[in-house]
């Protein structure tokens, strides 16, 4: 028997299905161990030696690999192609040496970039080793998040209150939303004119030219800046008389993009599907994992974390075929083509994104995916067609007209273009981030030079210049692949943590820049800019990905950062907060004080009239308030809110007719159907909660109406019958099945999630039983009894693993993982424990018999012989108890007395009666 571990239960199915019976395959269900969220999981005075810890979650699967590899020949090792793939394998591997369950068996490496028999089977020929280089790379980069997060956050939380934390790419993509925001506040509109004038060729086809020169001087975009002027210029060609001085055509080339990678692909389901990265992943997961095609699950895509752009060659030369029989041998180019990366640090370890078989078109699958499957698959087909079609063909053509009036000669000029061929412009045209006009793409009329034209219009218009847009999610996305911040894999959670810590907001798909957000970044830059600098993160995943390549130590790596990182801390461990907040009221007063319409001082206190408005921090965060203080109790947030906080009437539900509007209630913005005349008496309309993460300035009426609809029905149980539903909870999305409920996993959408991954889910809550305990706080493993406090549990506590039993808890030491630990080394803590008076016997605890005999501990001492040498302890015990018992009889007549008078009471008012 072989053992194959992949990652997801999905992909395991599907493999032991193209397998067969001689191989059993498990899911880790991803990660399975993790650096224990404590100081000290990695020690930088110790070569940065890593303490891990497995995730609860993982242990019982962890178990389930360990019985199976007992009977197991070779255990090989599945998951992703990629270096977090690399990092689990490794991780399965150590805890399965750390378990012993490893003893002659083979030990291979297999890695696919699609799901389908071929690519499964081909891999399993093939295995390697573990690339120690992949794995010292992913712990390089676990210890620097770490290290960060754990040292920088805490001096957040001292010097800065109300802030949450710090990471470290997190906070350099904080940094350009920010930096966007700052420009947009500083930026001063400049005033300039247009003149556009409509022409007409003697053949009566009118087009347009603009003004680009007078008297022998270029006129460049700006730089007519008057009404005054552009009015001189006006007089000036009403008065013309126009001819052609020159028409020169050009022949020009457009080719095709390269096919998806995961940045572009992020960027393009932004921008023509107006999907968020992290709702992209989740779809292209499912399409990666595959459906059942013909009684058997076939994935539909390749991998989706990469940043390579070439496709393997069988793939091209069925897409040159295709292309062939679509549209024409005309578009097919004699020779494939070829791509090459043009992001910084690009690895291309993997193909690019692409169908696994271009005979599945999407017109075919579209009756078998979920709607947001269907129309990504869609986009990563024509992307993938048309990266090997033929380039476009284009002319370009420019027109250079004289105009003469009086004793002046203005110049205009036209611009057009024409395609000759369209090539791949027949199937797919890459999507923009801006909405500029394009004045190339217009068609010219016909022209020759020394012809007369008539002017048909004059357009003048006054122009003034806008600041810089903010980043949508695709364009953030673009401009951190160029500085070379982050990985694939990494881009679309590092936005989630950005908006679900609240430092941006995404409103109409523009990010901004909250108020907290930007405090943190301006903290960062005044203190710490070096490590919130974009070449410095960008060099620092240059050495991440040099690592990677066994060409640098990663202790090294560490070693260089840490040295400089930790002093950096130590320098400012003295500043008061007081001072922190002057640096940052400095760096952020065009933010928090806008200029005052009357021109007075915009820090004056708008209350009390004599005090300075200045930074604070309190428990929520930063603030203005009044130096006047306690005085002027003057407060607000740092910047007013430019969202309105009146509803939104976002449409008509096409169903009842009724108002969709997004309402600001008491508890926060929600969704409502209608109003309450529109129902009946005693009936309240139809309300939806706003989903975490999402901003309701963002919300539009298709989500809205998704969110009324819930909870909704995913399907009928295979078993069963029953309904299957979907729904938004208290505690987030949830699916259900009678009065099971199962919360989604990262990766599930409550509006698209199928049947087969809601059984997957309903079965595995099943499996781990109902929750126990004290608002469903974990029961622990079951060890056994202890002689005298009942039954023994181990348990994962907030500060470490635990033994308890009768309400005595004891930690378990640091030689030892609570998987380890037997019954008798637990009772051994447990009675160490209570011999120091640690932990209280619960109510109902049995009584120790007498000469009961005690289990002993490695040295031979039971709790009789340690608490005897603890005699302090132990007095203070008796004399607890002795004042107990003391006061038992006086607490005992107290009660007695309590109810003979209030028996003689009752018989007062019976005789009264």
């Amino acid at each position: 028997m072989n053992l194959v571990i992949v990652e997801s239960p999905a992909k395991a199915k599907t493999i032991n299905k193209y397998l067969g019976p001689s191989y059993e395959v498990l899911a880790s269900f991803g990660h399975v161990r993790d650096l224990p969220a404590k100081n000290g999981s990695v020690d930088p005075d110790a070569n940065f030696q890593m303490i891990w810890e497995i995730d609860p979650k993982a242990a019982g699967r962890l178990n389930d690999i360990a019985k199976a590899l007992k009977n197991a020949d070779k255990l090989i090792l599945a998951t992703d192609p990629d270096r977090e793939g690399e990092a689990i394998s490794w991780h399965v591997l150590e805890v399965m040496k750390e378990k012993r369950a490893l003893k002659d068996q083979t030990i291979e490496r297999v890695v696919f970039n699609a799901i389908t028999k071929q690519a499964v089977t081909e891999a399993m020929k093939n295995p390697r080793q573990i690339d120690g280089a992949l794995v010292d790379a992913y712990m390089a980069r676990r210890a620097l998040d770490y290290l960060v997060g754990f040292t920088l956050s805490p001096v957040l939380w001292r010097k800065l209150p109300g802030a949450r934390s710090a990471g470290r790419v997190q906070s350099v993509a904080l940094r350009l939303v920010c930096d966007r925001e700052m420009e947009i506040e500083k930026f001063v509109p400049r005033e300039y004119w247009s003149l556009l004038t409509t022409l007409l060729t003697p053949r009566g086809d009118a087009f347009e030219a603009r003004l680009v020169g007078a008297d022998g001087k270029k006129i460049q975009r700006l730089d007519i800046g008057t009404g005054a002027e552009a009015e001189d210029f006006r007089k000036a060609i009403e008065a013309a008389a126009f001819s052609v001085s020159t028409v020169e055509a050009k022949p020009a080339r457009r080719n095709p993009q390269a096919p998806f990678t995961t940045s572009t692909l992020q960027q393009e389901a932004s921008r023509k599907l107006g999907f968020a990265p992290a709702h992209t992943m989740r779809v292209a997961q499912r399409l990666y994992e595959g459906i059942d095609i013909g009684g058997e699950t076939t994935g539909l895509i390749t991998y989706m974390r990469t940043d390579g752009v070439q496709i393997d060659a069988s793939a091209i030369t069925q897409v040159r075929a295709i292309i062939g029989e679509d549209y024409g041998k005309e578009y097919v180019p004699e020779q494939p083509r070829l791509y090459q990366a043009k992001a910084k640090n690009a690895q291309e370890a993997h193909e690019a994104i692409r169908p696994t078989d271009l005979s599945r078109r999407p017109a075919e699958l579209r009756g078998r995916l979920e709607n947001d499957q269907a129309r990504l698959y869609e986009l990563i087909y024509i992307r993938t067609l048309a990266s090997q079609m033929e380039s476009a063909e284009l002319e370009r053509t420019t027109v250079d007209i004289t105009a003469k009036a009086g004793g002046r000669t203005l110049e205009l000029r036209a611009t057009g273009q024409v395609v000759k061929f369209d090539g791949f412009l027949a199937l797919y045209q890459e999507g923009r981030d801006d909405d500029a006009d394009d004045e190339d793409g217009r068609r010219l009329p016909a022209m020759s030079e020394g012809e007369a034209l008539k002017k048909q219009n004059l357009a003048v218009t006054q122009h003034f210049t806008e600041p810089p847009p903010r980043f949508s999610e695709a364009s953030l996305v673009k401009r951190m692949e160029e500085l070379g911040i982050g990985r694939p894999s990494t881009y679309a959670s590092i936005l989630q943590v950005l908006k679900d810590r609240g430092y941006v907001r995404l409103d109409k798909k523009r990010l901004h820049g909250e108020d907290k957000g930007r405090v943190v970044v301006a903290f960062l830059e005044n203190f710490f800019a070096r490590y919130v600098e974009y070449d410095f993160t960008a060099s620092l995943e240059e050495k991440l990905d040099r690592i990677s390549n066994n060409e640098i130590s990663w202790q090294e790596v560490l070693r260089d950062f840490w040295t400089d990182f930790i002093g950096a801390v130590d320098e400012i461990k003295d500043l008061r907060v007081s001072e922190v907040l002057d640096a940052l009221d400095t760096m952020l007063g065009p933010h928090i004080y806008a200029p005052r319409e009357d021109g007075g001082d915009p820090r004056q206190c708008p209350s009390c009239g004599t005090g300075k408005l200045n930074l604070k921090a309190g428990k929520f965060g930063a603030f203005v308030g009044c130096s006047n203080y306690p005085e002027c109790r003057y407060t607000r947030p740092l910047a007013s809110d430019a969202e309105a906080s009146g509803d939104r009437i976002l449409g008509k539900d096409p169903d009842t007719d009724r108002d969709v509007a997004v309402k600001a209630g008491r508890f926060g913005p929600y969704i409502q159907l209608g109003e309450p005349k529109d129902y009946e008496e005693g009936v309240k309309p139809k309300r939806a909660g706003i989903p975490k993460g999402l901003s309701p300035g963002d919300v539009e009426l298709e989500q809205a109406l998704q969110l009324l609809a819930l909870p909704r029905e995913v399907g009928k149980h295979p078993e069963d019958g029953e309904p299957i539903k979907a729904g938004l909870g208290r505690f987030g999305p949830y699916v259900q099945h009678l009065k099971t409920y199962a919360s989604l996993e990262a990766g599930d959408e409550v509006f698209n999630i199928g049947l087969n991954r809601a059984v997957v889910l309903i079965a595995e809550k099943i499996a781990k039983g109902p929750s126990k305990g004290r608002f469903g706080a974990d029961p622990g493993k079951a060890l056994g009894d202890h002689p005298t406090l009942g039954a023994v549990a181990v348990k994962a506590g907030r500060y470490g693993a635990y033994v308890t039993a009768g309400g005595v808890n004891a930690t378990i030491p640091s030689d030892k993982t609570k998987d380890e630990i037997t019954l008798a080394e637990a009772i051994v803590l447990i009675d160490e424990r209570a011999a120091k008076g640690g932990g209280k016997p619960k109510r109902g605890a049995k009584k120790a018999p007498a000469k009961k005999p005690a289990v002993k501990s490695a040295d031979g001492a039971g709790p009789a012989k340690k608490a005897a040498a603890k005699k302090p302890a132990a007095k203070k015990a008796a004399k607890a108890d002795a004042a107990s018992s003391a006061r038992a009889p006086v607490k005992a007549a107290k009660t007695s007395a309590k109810k003979k008078t209030a028996a003689k009471k009752t018989a007062a008012k019976k005789n009264a009666g």
